[in-house]
């Protein structure tokens, strides 16, 4: 078979992957702290025809090596932890980072390493505990769960430090507890795990530790909590759409390879009758 077929469906398989990374970003528009991923290639090693062969001063020059490439392959797909548009909705359960650092929310108490995530968009459940959409406990920080807020709390307020600055039924003012939130060395070595989720990595920081501090942390470089706002999905529909048609014709171009080559061989194939 000739080496252009295969090299053809390589680009083909690449393509479909880079359009099912295009897909699943177009899909999560609007999806609260959704990050976008990308596809990057890389090429499969070369099929060497002849050598290098080294000069000889006065007698003879050198000679290149000839090589054939043998197609393509994915070398990474990456999750581009760029910041998201900001939406305001006014709602004090609403929390967006300005900056780098993820939520930290648990299961239950009992887990031992909390999940991260970048949605805020949270609720108080009838135990007066806040909890993500999905019921998951939001973490202090300390990295434990949240106590929940006092039957005498009429109202409170979330400032950018993380702390809930509760108002009495008294009509005293008294600090509760603190949101938590981690700053992770390497995002992109976060593993999505759905839900707007992420799970801790050995490649995310030094083995895999992950360590509660505060919102709003100079000495960390942990971005203030802004209360009131969600962080939106980063994706661009722009650029998704132009490499969707790059992607497009690519996975064409690849395909006329694989028809180009099998009528080649069916030439050859003719050549006796």
């Amino acid at each position: 078979m000739l080496r252009s077929m295969y090299s053809g469906v390589s680009g083909m398989r690449g393509f479909q992957t880079k359009l099912d990374v295009i897909g699943n970003n177009i899909a999560n528009v609007n999806t609260v702290g959704f990050k976008s991923g990308r596809v990057m290639f890389k090429d499969i090693m070369s099929q060497t025809v002849s050598g290098v062969t080294a000069p000889v001063e006065d007698e003879s020059g050198g000679i290149n090596a000839r090589q054939i490439g043998l197609g393509v392959s994915i070398g990474s797909i990456d999750t581009l932890h760029t910041g998201g548009s900001a939406m305001t909705t006014n709602n004090p359960l609403d929390l967006r980072i300005d900056g780098d650092g993820f939520f930290l929310v648990k299961l239950s108490a009992d887990q031992e390493v909390a999940f991260l995530t970048r949605a805020g968009d949270f609720h108080l459940d009838a135990a007066r505990q806040l909890v993500t959409s999905d019921g998951l406990l939001v973490c202090d920080a300390g990295g434990d769960p949240l106590e929940p807020i006092g039957d005498d709390v009429t109202a409170f307020s979330i400032s950018a430090d993380g702390t809930i600055v509760q108002k009495m039924n008294t009509g005293d003012t008294e600090p509760g507890g603190q949101i938590g939130v981690t700053k992770v060395t390497n995002p992109e070595g976060l593993e999505k795990i759905g839900g707007n989720l992420y799970r801790m990595t050995l490649n995310a920081n030094e083995e895999g530790e992950l360590v509660a501090t505060t919102a709003n942390n100079a000495e960390v470089g942990t971005g203030a909590i802004v209360s009131g706002q969600l962080e939106m999905s980063n994706v661009d529909m722009t650029g998704e759409f132009t490499e969707m048609i790059v992607a497009q014709r690519g996975f064409q171009a690849n395909s006329r390879i694989i028809t180009t080559s099998d009528e080649v061989l069916q030439e050859v194939v003719n050549l006796k009758r």
